[in-house]
């Protein structure tokens, strides 16, 4: 973001009409922002929830399975 940006506020819906009116490569672009977004919240929660002495290398390649998994399957819907 450039540091010339305005910032206003917008509601889901003017949001979801801005998005709609987007070329396919812009949608796919944010469509990828917006799944890394979750991810890292998701991890980030994974991660809070356990002690360092508690998570084991098995348990982090459980989770990534799983959102590779999530990834695979928002691809293919799209």
């Amino acid at each position: 973001m450039n540091s010339n940006a305005y910032k206003i506020s917008l509601s889901y819906n003017q949001v979801l009409e801005l998005v709609k009116q987007l070329p396919k490569k812009d949608k796919a672009r944010l469509s990828k922002e917006l799944a890394k977004e979750a991810i890292d919240t998701r991890l980030t929660r994974l991660l809070n929830s356990f002690s360092a002495n508690e998570l084991t290398e098995n348990m982090i390649n459980k989770e990534v399975e799983k959102v590779r998994a999530e990834i695979c399957v928002r691809k293919k819907e799209n």
